[in-house]
């Protein structure tokens, strides 16, 4: 179980409080309006802002002053992150060790995430000969190769079409559904909410409130939550 308890987020003039539960193996879906501070939840649980009050916790474990490198978590940005110098073989070893310097089990973890995501054949290839859809493929294999108990999105597949944003999204949830691991997934789509998540944490007002079950509430969502959504 993964607990924000009594967290206030603070960013510049920004603030916002956060206590919640979250439990592995559960995807769960960030929304809310522009700005309301769903990226800024993102980079607290990982650890690039600290709490400004609350703790974070993992199971037994006290992660509130904990760098982002001893979370029990990953993270794929918007962008991607890739190296354009790096193969893409070499950008998901990253995920493994930063100096690349991989031994053979290690080169064989990076074969299988390529495999795993349908990249076998553009190992050897550069980020910039790939489409937006393999780019997108490629840094998620290099949060494979990390194992790591939590896979946080934010937005990734958002300059994708949506027949190809569809496919990552069916992707990662066959990925977590293989390795067990939780997902909390930022998006401003309700489509993407109704066809992958488990749970939705709406965040607004600086509150991110405690996650309920996605159907239910995109069925029936409160005032402010039909308001988001329009």
């Amino acid at each position: 179980m993964l607990r924000l308890e009594g967290a206030q987020i603070v960013q510049g003039n920004f603030a916002m409080t956060a206590d919640m539960a979250l439990e592995q193996g559960q995807k769960y879906a960030v929304i809310g309006p522009s700005g309301a501070g769903k990226s800024t939840l993102l980079a607290a649980l990982c650890g690039f802002i600290p709490l400004a009050q609350g703790r974070l916790r993992w199971h037994d474990a006290d992660l509130t002053d904990a760098v982002p490198g001893a979370r029990p978590m990953t993270m794929l940005f918007q962008d991607n992150n890739l190296f354009p110098h790096l193969t893409v073989a070499q950008n998901v070893g990253l995920g493994i060790r930063p100096d690349l310097r991989l031994s053979g089990q290690d080169k064989a973890k990076v074969e299988d995430a390529l495999g795993r995501v349908g990249l076998q054949d553009h190992a050897d290839k550069k980020p910039g000969a790939l489409s937006g859809g393999q780019q997108s493929r490629a840094a998620l294999a290099r949060v494979l190769v990390q194992a790591r108990p939590w896979l946080l999105l934010d937005e990734p597949f958002a300059a994708l079409g949506p027949a190809l944003r569809n496919e990552m999204l069916d992707l990662v949830q066959d990925l977590v559904g293989q390795t067990g691991a939780g997902l909390i997934m930022v998006t401003h789509a309700p489509e993407d909410v109704r066809r992958i998540a488990d749970q939705v944490i709406f965040v607004a007002g600086g509150v991110a409130e405690a996650p309920q079950p996605a159907q239910a509430l995109m069925d029936n969502p409160p005032p402010e939550l039909r308001a988001y959504l329009g």
